[in-house]
């Protein structure tokens, strides 16, 4: 039996049998004002808002992983009635759609009221095992918070969001996850490079999951509004949700609560790190508060080594967002979070020694992962120069970090006494121009190589047993943007086996996967410059 709601979705019972506990909107204060036009809200931490109608829903992928932790069965997520609810048409009983209220900091400047502009959360499922999930549909019309933008997506950013929330995962990195992305049958006017061009592009809805999507920014804006009753009903709600362990609200609590999110988030930083990962837009307002990877707009991997390098075009000059600064900019983040919190505490010595507590704990987290890439038992004082001098090797000439550390795990300590030539050929893959390396470059490559081989030897691992060990932490298949690319290109034409190919290969990325080796090849000339494929908008 289903009823209509005027020009948004439809209300419906269904055989996807969630268990919705809508705890966030229970709990928390709403927006009295239910008419969705932009505007300032005040007071409150979402407000209610239906996701907008679309014309023809066609299911384009959908996560097997991500179902089965929802109880969905494959028949039900290839079914019609799927495509209608995940593109927001179908509303299913228990569902209370709402977007949320936060602000952020903006490439280093407070940018005032943000929110799910583009964003609209259908309400918290708990799964058979008891797990809290709150479903969201990316592009499924304006909120209050959407300012002059339309609230939709397309195709090409929701074919990236997809897949990269499902390869991160597969890596072994926090992040949100996505269940489903659904075309919408409508197109949807971008200008991709701002330049003044905009075109029609395929619609499409992604639908996220995550236990919660809080991020700094939805403590911060409470704050700069000195609205200090919100701000303390959030931060108790958030720690009795997601943070129980830690006993109930008082200062002690909140200053334990604020560590461990310093905690998560230098984890989740250091996984960047280790797989060459760049967010390209890490704002406060991307930064969740559970230390997961949100909001997957210009992000990218560096094909080549270059700790200067950021995927986006809106921070090419200023490159505050690049891969190399990324510890750096999450201690910047926190230090806002802590001010959003300080009136709940009243204690900057105690906040500041948090901060000061993250160096100490990413540097331990960042030594340890730099260990484990290169097949070692531990992170020794004497170490730092080897991996000085290996990010000094892996610039003399354009280098893919992916296949370097890959290939470099199957150089054998024997092989140290070989001439420069020879223990160098089984890395030259990795060198996008091979022939540009000079002798004296081949020279320091081949000496640093007999370092690490030496250093190996102390520590007593066989060939075999390192070689494990490295290929556990160092992916062959990273979702390259020139690979996303090519899927949306052939997704847009109505073809959208690779999305789906991609899915699959994105599932074992430590694995060899014979069948799927062109994925593991470096990034192609053509896809150099191609847009798309190197760096990209915030429009992406």
């Amino acid at each position: 039996m289903t009823k209509h709601i005027a020009n948004t979705a439809t209300v419906t019972s269904s055989p996807i049998d969630f268990h919705f506990d809508n705890k966030f909107v229970r709990e928390l204060p709403a927006d009295p004002e239910t008419d969705n036009h932009r505007r300032q809200v005040l007071g409150a931490c979402f407000s209610y808002v239906k996701p907008r109608q679309v014309s023809a829903p066609q299911l384009v992928a959908f996560s097997a992983e991500m179902a089965t932790e929802l109880d969905l069965d494959e028949s039900i997520c290839q079914s019609e009635q799927f495509a209608q609810v995940f593109a927001g048409n179908l509303l299913l009983d228990g569902m209370a759609p709402h977007a949320q209220c936060y602000g952020g900091h903006q490439f280093g400047n407070w940018a005032g009221q943000l929110g799910d502009g583009r964003a609209i959360n259908l309400g918290e499922v708990i799964n058979q095992q008891g797990k809290r999930f709150c479903l969201q549909l990316k592009g499924a019309g304006e909120t209050p918070y959407s300012r002059t933008a339309d609230g939709l997506a397309v195709l090409r950013s929701s074919v990236r969001e997809f897949l990269c929330s499902e390869a991160m995962y597969h890596l072994g990195i926090p992040t949100t996850r996505a269940l489903s992305i659904v075309t919408t049958g409508e197109n949807v006017m971008r200008d991709m490079f701002y330049d003044g061009r905009p075109e029609a592009e395929p619609g499409a809805v992604v639908c996220r999951v995550a236990p919660s999507f809080l991020r700094l920014g939805s403590f911060e804006i409470f704050t700069s509004r000195g609205d200090i009753d919100t701000l303390t009903q959030l931060v108790n709600y958030t720690i009795e949700t997601d943070f129980p362990h830690l006993g109930a609200p008082s200062k002690e609590t909140y200053l334990a609560w604020f560590r461990e999110i310093c905690e998560r988030t230098a984890t989740m930083v250091t996984d960047w790190m280790r797989v060459g990962f760049v967010h390209g837009v890490f704002n406060t307002d991307n930064t969740s508060v559970l230390g997961l990877t949100i909001d997957y707009g210009p992000y990218g991997w560096i094909d080549d080594y270059d700790p200067n390098w950021t995927p986006n075009t809106t921070d090419a000059v200023g490159k505050r967002y690049r891969f190399g600064a990324q510890p750096q900019i999450a201690q910047w983040n926190l230090l806002q979070m802590a001010n959003a919190i300080y009136p709940l505490i009243d204690d900057a010595e105690a906040l500041r020694n948090i901060l000061n507590d993250y160096v100490t704990v990413y540097t331990d987290k960042w030594q340890q992962m730099r260990a484990d890439k290169l097949g070692l038992a531990e992170f020794k004082a004497d170490d730092e120069e080897l991996h000085q001098q290996l990010n000094k090797v892996m610039q003399l000439s354009e280098t893919d970090m992916t296949i370097f550390y890959r290939l470099l795990a199957n150089i054998k300590v024997t092989d140290i006494d070989q001439d420069d030539g020879t223990l160098l050929q089984p890395l030259l893959p990795a060198f996008y121009a091979p022939e540009s390396l000079s002798q004296s470059d081949k020279q320091d490559i081949a000496a640093w190589i007999r370092s690490y081989l030496t250093r190996v030897k102390e520590d007593g691992v066989d060939d075999r047993s390192r070689k494990t060990k490295m290929n556990r932490v160092n992916p062959k298949y990273i979702l390259r943007n020139y690979l996303s690319q090519l899927a949306i290109d052939k997704s847009e034409q109505g073809d959208h086996s690779l999305v789906n190919e991609l899915l699959d290969v994105m599932r074992h990325p430590y694995d060899e996967q014979p069948e799927y080796e062109q994925y593991a090849a470096k990034r192609p000339d053509w896809a150099r410059n191609k847009p798309g494929c190197s760096m990209l908008s915030c429009s992406s």
